[in-house]
């Protein structure tokens, strides 16, 4: 009986101590996100210094597309935490995809503030590969005139190369792809894909073999050899 009152005791205890926070992480993780973002914004009222609710809202709105807000929450984690490597990655990869969806003098206006983010957060992170993969992006995808630059992609995707010889030749690989020169980017895919030999690098050698290079024969045969 004693036992009985005691485990009905444990179960009222863990039922009611669960946290709003730790609803909305597990709502979160099961990407409700408009159940967890109310969960995290009581939070927020409760505690408006709760950081990590707001890291939470910012994911949130990234993954809702609402890249307005997500710049928002996560301005205000750049600036509460200003040696914090994600913060200023984030806030910069908002900012980029929120350049997609404006016009071109918008977009023109937004890039410096992109770039700053991405080469802080290199900066205070000098092992952030997420980091470095968009600065090769932005770089390559951003007009000369304006600050893109093959070398300066060049650069990032050499310092990829010391940390990950994977992600080095794939980004080798993306910048021979986007200039055109398919024979050199199918060799940094297949020294990639070689050493990964993942769903990532063989679906950059394939997509290369198939829709760029247009060599059906070679694309059968890599999809061949890794279903095995």
């Amino acid at each position: 009986m004693q036992f009985l009152k005691f485990f009905i005791f444990f179960l009222t205890f863990h039922f009611f101590g669960t946290t709003d926070f730790e609803k909305a992480e597990k709502l979160y993780q099961q990407q409700k996100w408009d159940q967890a973002k109310v969960l995290f914004q009581e939070c927020l009222k409760e505690n408006p210094k709760d950081f990590k609710s707001i890291e939470y809202l910012g994911d949130i709105a990234g993954h809702q597309k609402n890249w307005d807000e997500a710049i928002k929450y996560y301005k205000t984690l750049k600036i509460q935490f200003p040696k914090t490597a994600t913060y200023f990655y984030k806030y910069g990869g908002s900012l980029g995809m929120k350049a997609k969806t404006v016009n071109k003098f918008k977009a023109l206006g937004m890039i410096s503030d992109i770039e700053k983010s991405f080469l802080m957060a290199a900066k205070l992170d000098p092992k952030y590969i997420e980091c470095r993969w968009a600065l090769v992006m932005f770089y390559i995808q951003i007009p000369g005139i304006v600050g893109g630059s093959e070398a300066k992609a060049q650069k990032f995707s050499n310092e990829l190369m010391a940390l990950s010889k994977v992600d080095g030749y794939l980004s080798q690989g993306y910048i021979n792809e986007y200039f055109e020169r398919y024979s050199n980017a199918e060799q940094d895919y297949s020294k990639a894909h070689e050493i990964g030999n993942s769903k990532t690098t063989f679906q950059k050698l394939y997509n290369l073999y198939l829709n760029k290079i247009k060599d059906s024969v070679k694309a059968k045969k890599l999809k061949e050899q890794f279903e095995k």
